[in-house]
């Protein structure tokens, strides 16, 4: 070392590097952006008619009850042919009626117990449907209930619930 003790500062680039600096980034942005504005697909302008003519407005929960109607209607028809007997028909309108509440409120009824519907204190038909029909056809020995029963109150869940 020197036998002097003065500093120095350090030493500093130009104004003319840090505007060269400036200049190369900008250059490099322009060609990025050029770059992507000349390779992305082209729109293709359509002036055919539409091939969709949409209808009149549809509401929702109009088409879910008739949506879980047919399902209904279809569970009726099986065990009317003899396709299937009255415990899994009821089996099968417990899940319909069930997923309906599930789809139409978002409750998690096909989970849920008895006890707890009745807890939550969902639309009495639903709990009067579960009560009278499902249940005793799917967990009890004796006879189950009449499907067709079991339809008409699976319907009344469908076309009443809020």
């Amino acid at each position: 070392m020197s036998g002097t003790d003065e500093l120095y500062p350090p030493a500093q680039y130009g104004w003319g590097w840090i505007l060269l600096a400036i200049g190369v980034l900008a250059l490099i942005a322009g060609l990025a952006w050029l770059v992507v504005m000349l390779t992305r697909p082209r729109r293709a302008i359509a002036f055919a008619a539409p091939a969709f003519v949409p209808g009149p407005p549809t509401d929702v929960a109009t088409v879910l009850r008739e949506e879980y109607l047919g399902t209904i209607a279809q569970i009726e028809a099986d065990y009317r042919a003899g396709l299937t007997d009255a415990r899994r028909a009821n089996l099968d309108l417990s899940r319909v009626v069930r997923g309906f509440v599930n789809e139409y409120s978002g409750i998690e009824a096909p989970v849920l117990a008895l006890d707890d519907l009745v807890r939550m204190g969902v639309h009495p038909s639903l709990i009067d449907a579960i009560g009278r029909n499902y249940y005793p056809s799917i967990f009890r020995r004796a006879a189950p209930v009449d499907p067709l029963v079991g339809a008409d109150a699976a319907r009344t869940v469908v076309t009443t619930w809020y």
